[in-house]
C-alpha cells in the first residue's frame, strides 16, 4: 500500500467490463481528485494487477465476465497481503442476499449504479479514513493500548476489517468470537472494555448476546456496539431496548465508529 494523505494520493484498480461505464466512473473519480486509476475488465485480471503493483483501493462491479464482485473480494480477503485492501462495490443489485457477502467482507462502501458525486464523495471519505485515519484530538485520559476489545462476528473477514479499524486507534488487545455463544465463553473468563458485535449469527445472535451481557454477565455495564447489515427495524429496536450502546450499518464509516468508541469509553458506556 502506498503512502496516502489525500484522495489525490489514492491508487485504484477499477474492475468494470463495460468500457463506457469504466470511463464514466473514472470521470466521477477525477472530479473527486482520484486520478491514479488502472482499469481492467475481469476479476482474474484484477488479481494479477494487484499482485503486480501495490494499490490502495479496489472498485468493482458485481457482475464480471469470469466471476462476481463478491467472489473477487472473497479471494482478496483470503490473500494475506491483500486482506486489508479497501474495497468499494458499484452495482445496480439491490437484493440483500446477494449483497450480504460483500457487506460481510469488510467493504468500505456499496454504491448504486448510477451513483451521484455526493455518494461517491461519501464513500471515498470513508475509504480514506480506513486507509489513513485522522486520529486528532484523542482524549489523553484513555490509554488505548491497554484497552481490551471483544469482536463478535461469524464472518472472519468482517472481524478482520473491524479489528483493522480499531488497531488504527492503537488498540492492541483483542478477543474474537464467531457467535454470541462463543462470546459468552470469552466474557466469562476475561475482562473487556468494549464489545463490538454483529446481529445475525448462528448459535446465539447479537440481540441474545446483548441481553445476556446486560442481564447475566458480571460485566453488565460494558459498552456494546453493534455493526450489522440487519435491516429489520423491529429487530433493531429490540436490540436497542436490550441495551446496546449504538448500532451501525455495514459498511460503516470508520471515523464515525472511532468517534463513538471514544464517546462511550469516556462516558462510561
Amino acid at each position: 500500500m502506498s503512502f496516502v494523505n489525500t484522495l489525490q494520493d489514492i491508487s485504484v484498480v477499477l474492475v468494470e467490463p463495460s468500457l463506457i461505464q469504466a470511463r464514466l466512473i473514472q470521470e466521477h473519480l477525477a472530479r473527486q481528485g482520484v486520478v491514479m486509476v488502472r482499469h481492467v475488465c475481469q476479476g482474474q485480471e484484477a488479481l494479477v494487477e494487484l499482485e503486480r503493483a501495490p494499490v490502495d483501493l479496489l472498485i468493482s462491479a458485481m457482475y464480471l465476465p469470469d466471476m462476481s464482485g463478491s467472489d473477487l473480494i472473497t479471494q482478496i480477503r483470503e490473500a494475506p497481503f491483500l486482506a486489508d485492501l479497501a474495497f468499494i462495490l458499484i452495482s445496480s443489485e439491490t437484493r440483500p442476499q446477494v449483497l450480504e457477502p460483500v457487506r460481510q467482507s469488510g467493504a468500505s462502501a456499496i454504491l448504486p449504479k448510477p451513483f451521484t458525486d455526493f455518494q461517491l464523495a461519501t464513500a471515498l471519505r470513508a475509504t480514506l479514513e480506513y486507509i489513513a485515519p485522522t486520529n486528532n484530538a484523542l482524549p489523553i485520559e484513555l490509554d488505548f493500548d491497554a484497552l481490551r476489545v471483544l469482536i463478535v462476528d461469524d464472518s472472519r473477514s468482517a472481524r478482520h476489517f473491524i479489528r483493522h479499524v480499531f488497531e488504527q486507534l492503537k488498540i492492541q488487545n483483542f478477543f474474537e468470537a464467531g457467535n454470541g455463544k462463543e462470546a459468552v465463553a470469552v466474557l466469562s473468563e476475561n475482562y473487556v472494555d468494549l464489545v463490538v458485535t454483529d446481529y445475525n449469527m448462528p448459535e446465539m445472535d447479537g440481540r441474545a448476546l446483548v441481553e445476556y451481557i446486560r442481564q447475566q454477565s458480571w460485566q453488565a455495564s460494558v459498552p456494546v456496539l453493534m455493526v450489522s447489515s440487519e435491516q429489520d427495524e423491529s429487530r433493531l429496536a429490540a436490540v436497542e431496548q436490550a441495551g446496546v450502546s449504538a448500532i451501525f450499518d455495514k459498511p460503516f464509516d470508520p471515523s464515525r465508529v472511532r468517534e463513538l468508541v471514544v464517546q462511550v469509553l469516556t462516558s462510561g458506556g
